[in-house]
């Protein structure tokens, strides 16, 4: 899909909650998250998703015209209805703009990028904005002291329009294995646990992970699909410029090593912004781009893993 990235922006809440700090919340000492998780500190929001989406849009279209149209590519809702997209669009005061959501968990971003690469191939849309924004610290379980302590607020948006270059969706790939669906979850807002059903308790609207079976889990599949992706494409890691990946975690990162990502091509924050959920990958390749090690007719592989669970990769010509 002959596509460009034309610009990114990211906008990072200004209150940085170190680990020292949130040793005192969980039980559990620096060193013990350090260890566990990599992360040093994480941004916390004390705005809506809503504010901080529209502030990643801003930092990415400037004083350009308005897009076509906006996807949220997010997991933290602002409520149940109506849909986010519709609030972030409220604080951008860009009325008659359409929006609406695509959501897959960390995976949104990618999958929001391939829908809005379909669409301009399509010739419905020429340009579209896809953000994602994450203000999910007060939903943490500091019950489980290791996912409370991996968890971080940010937001980054991505401006899509048709390339003019050599620019484009080179492949796609996704999996997803549903017997990963109560690894991670959060169980609240849904049909299985409505408010005032007896099996509904307060631990239901806070997120849950079984981290280590996750992980597990991501190890049994991921070869395979790179293995996939790579052989189809005639590709090997060495052929790849750079790696914007999903920061699930420090232990997570050093998983990709192992595999056989070359270390000095993965981008890798995790440390100062810990897992962003859905605004994970946006926000590293808003990163890399401010860093310039983003070039125009680089391989670059997008992707990571998401709940559910689900593997997938986008491989792009920056």
């Amino acid at each position: 899909m002959q596509i460009c990235i034309s610009s990114t922006g990211l906008y990072l809440p200004p209150r940085i909650q170190s680990s020292a700090e949130l040793s005192n919340l969980i039980g559990r000492s620096e060193e013990w998250i350090l260890s566990r998780t990599g992360v040093h500190q994480r941004r916390v929001a004390e705005e809506g998703m809503d504010v901080l989406a529209a502030k990643a849009v801003l930092a990415t279209i400037g004083d350009g015209p308005r897009p076509d149209c906006i996807i949220n590519a997010s997991l933290t809702p602002v409520q149940l209805i109506p849909d986010s997209a519709v609030f972030i669009q409220k604080a951008l005061e860009w009325e008659g703009v359409p929006c609406w959501s695509v959501h897959a968990t960390c995976l949104s971003f990618v999958v929001a990028l391939l829908n809005a690469s379909g669409l301009i191939q399509a010739g419905i849309y020429r340009r579209i904005l896809v953000v994602s924004a994450e203000a999910g610290t007060p939903w943490r379980n500091l019950e489980q002291p290791e996912s409370a302590a991996l968890f971080g607020d940010g937001a980054a948006a991505a401006l899509i329009e048709q390339s003019q270059g050599e620019s484009a969706v080179l492949d796609w790939i996704m999996y997803t294995w549903p017997e990963g669906s109560e690894l991670t979850e959060f169980r609240g807002g849904g049909t299985r646990r409505p408010p005032g059903h007896p099996e509904t308790s307060s631990e239901d609207n806070l997120f849950n992970m079984q981290g280590p079976k996750v992980f597990r889990m991501v190890l049994m599949h991921i070869s395979q699909v790179l293995r996939t992706l790579f052989e189809r494409n005639g590709l090997t890691f060495e052929d790849i410029d750079l790696f914007i990946l999903h920061q699930a975690s420090g232990p997570g990162m050093e998983a990709f090593v192992k595999l056989g990502f070359p270390r000095e091509k993965i981008v890798n924050i995790v440390a100062d912004h810990g897992n962003c959920v859905a605004a994970s990958i946006p926000m590293t390749l808003a990163i890399a781009n401010e860093q310039g090690r983003l070039r125009r007719g680089d391989r670059v592989l997008i992707g990571g893993t998401g709940a559910g669970l689900s593997i997938a990769f986008a491989l792009l010509q920056w």
